[in-house]
């Protein structure tokens, strides 16, 4: 009897379960107040499994996610693809960064029960100078993300570089092992990442218990303007970015078109949440629609839907300043340009699956210093933003698929969509 109610209770989707546990948790905080807050250390367990796996996710994810970009691959194509991605991304930190400035979502009601871990902000030389660690081992040990990232990618791309020069059978050997290893170790990863968010519904669950027994029903009506932040910024963002700078200007074509052409993949990122599971629908969008060469966007959606996360960017860097606002702290210069490089660098490893947001925020959240006790609090609403955040990756995947398709003469504006517009 009890592994039929585990079954029947696993066959409901996680989103559901943890958005019923988001309201549950605030009907039980709203309704018999200071008592909820003794379930505060059931979701504090939740924050620091979360914590417990950063380190070891950005190690993992970006090893991954650097093994696909072989030196074989970044010629002219992969090269232009690649610093595509990056740039559009670096904008949609802007982006996100310049409207969560502008509008503050937060602002006016401030949290208990977590503390900033920065201190004196250093000068913006430092800020890219600590990038490079003294000793990699330390910066693992102390939680160093932007160190970390850097001898990783660093380290990665040494490896495939090796691979493909090198002679020696054993030393090709030992590195495809050893991405073999990784592989594998990235699987483990998200084992651990799927137990602990199937624990997220009883931390959710306490967190917002705790939360709305101390703050009230002013933190719902924050979240209501985060979520409405963030989906200003996406907007912005693709009319901006994808319609203006990449189709109008780079393209010269209508943005009509390029909206015609790439609705499918869109409205099937917003359903389903994952960038990954949207591919087959982006590549037949790519090919019969934008009329994109399959040499290019085989190599540049599959890659994409790895790297290139310019909603994430957006929603991490809006949710970083939510996170300084509930808290009373002040984000300066330096902290937004560190969160700045921190959103563009993580989004090489970030898993284009549903989830991967709160994994990514949490990296985040630790990169500037701020409590991590905001990570349950948007659980609530992040199918939400999930979605908003999965359909601007997959537009972007396309946008700059079909740029660089015109940069390598590999897209034909006599097919598809182009000549009907």
């Amino acid at each position: 009897m009890i592994s039929s109610a585990w079954t029947r209770y696993r066959s409901v989707p996680l989103v559901y379960r943890i958005a019923l546990a988001f309201v549950a948790g605030s009907l039980l905080g709203l309704t018999i107040g200071e008592p909820a807050t003794l379930l505060a250390p059931l979701g504090d367990l939740f924050l620091r499994l979360l914590e417990m796996l950063v380190v070891p996710l950005i190690i993992f994810t970006l090893l991954g996610g650097i093994r696909k970009l072989t030196p074989s691959k970044l010629g002219r194509i992969g090269g232009s693809v690649v610093l595509l991605y990056m740039a559009t991304t670096a904008l949609a930190g802007v982006f996100g960064l310049t409207i969560g400035n502008l509008l503050n979502p937060g602002t006016g009601v401030e949290f208990t029960g977590g503390e900033a871990q920065s201190a004196q902000p250093p000068a913006l030389a430092d800020v890219f100078l600590n990038i490079v660690p003294n000793n990699p081992v330390a910066a693992t040990a102390n939680g160093d993300i932007l160190s970390i990232i850097f001898f990783t990618l660093v380290f990665g791309l040494a490896l495939t570089i090796v691979r493909e020069t090198t002679d020696e059978d054993a030393v090709q050997s030992a590195i495809t092992g050893f991405f073999e290893f990784v592989d594998a170790g990235t699987q483990a990863l998200f084992k651990i990442v799927w137990a602990v968010m199937e624990y997220a519904v009883i931390g959710v669950f306490a967190l917002m218990a705790s939360s709305m027994a101390t703050n009230g029903i002013e933190a719902i009506i924050s979240l209501a303007t985060l979520v409405g932040a963030i989906a200003l910024a996406v907007l912005l963002h693709i009319l901006v970015t994808y319609l203006g700078l990449i189709t109008v200007i780079g393209l010269g074509q209508s943005p009509i078109a390029f909206l015609s052409g790439a609705k499918d993949a869109m409205l099937t990122a917003f359903t389903i949440r994952s960038s990954s599971g949207t591919l087959p629908v982006t590549m037949r969008n790519a090919d019969d629609d934008l009329a994109i060469d399959e040499s290019l966007y085989g190599f540049s959606l599959p890659l994409g839907a790895t790297i290139n996360m310019d909603g994430a960017a957006i929603r991490q860097s809006i949710t970083a300043i939510f996170a300084a606002n509930l808290f009373g702290i002040h984000l300066g210069l330096i902290d937004q340009v560190t969160l700045l490089i921190t959103v563009v660098l993580v989004s090489i490893g970030t898993a284009g699956v549903p989830g991967a947001g709160l994994i990514m925020l949490t990296i985040i959240l630790e990169s500037v210093g701020l409590p991590l006790t905001v990570v349950g609090f948007v659980a609530g609403v992040d199918p939400i933003l999930g979605r908003i955040a999965t359909m601007n990756n997959v537009t972007g995947d396309l946008a700059v698929s079909t740029l660089a398709g015109k940069w390598n003469n590999a897209i034909d504006f006599t097919r598809g969509v182009w000549p009907r517009t």
